[in-house]
């Protein structure tokens, strides 16, 4: 692990997204809340909470942090057949959260494909992204060809 004893403590956010590729069927199961296993987005969200808080026991040189804030959104494009996921992540602290917001981004991920699985096997998780990072010595970072979430925490366009 990298020694950040010397760092000194800042605010820090980091927003990452994924996104899962179904038939266009499958999106509307998920929307109208019809897929066997329950509340997709519900479950999707708490995994990826989860999932930051537990990004020490599944990345080995990442630090372990207390974490502020973990927020999932959703947004549904019916034109592409995809749900975007935007994972953010706040804490106060000597090291950043990309690698926490990464993290709970793939596994809500994973786990849209999971519930999703008996309605559609061809779906894809991918596109998994930092889209921007705030804090720490190096400042802020947004990626170009990409957007943060439009809508707030919880927000679901249906």
């Amino acid at each position: 692990m990298v020694d950040v004893s010397g760092k000194a403590e800042t605010a820090r956010e980091a927003i990452a997204g994924a996104r899962v590729t179904m038939m266009p069927a499958t999106l509307r199961l998920i929307v109208d809340r019809k897929i066997a296993k329950g509340d997709v987005f519900g479950v999707a969200r708490v995994a990826g909470i989860m999932a930051a808080k537990r990004t020490p026991d599944l990345i080995p040189m990442s630090h372990p942090l207390n974490l502020d804030a973990i927020e999932i959104a959703f947004e549904p494009d019916k034109k592409a057949s995809c749900v975007n996921i935007f994972a953010t992540v706040r804490t106060t602290g000597k090291t950043g959260v990309e690698m926490e917001a990464l993290t709970a981004a793939a596994v809500t991920g994973l786990t849209i494909y999971d519930m999703c699985k008996s309605a559609d096997r061809v779906m894809t998780v991918g596109d998994v992204r930092l889209i921007k990072k705030t804090g720490g010595k190096s400042g802020t970072y947004v990626r170009v060809d990409s957007k943060p979430p439009t809508r707030s925490r919880g927000q679901i366009d249906r």
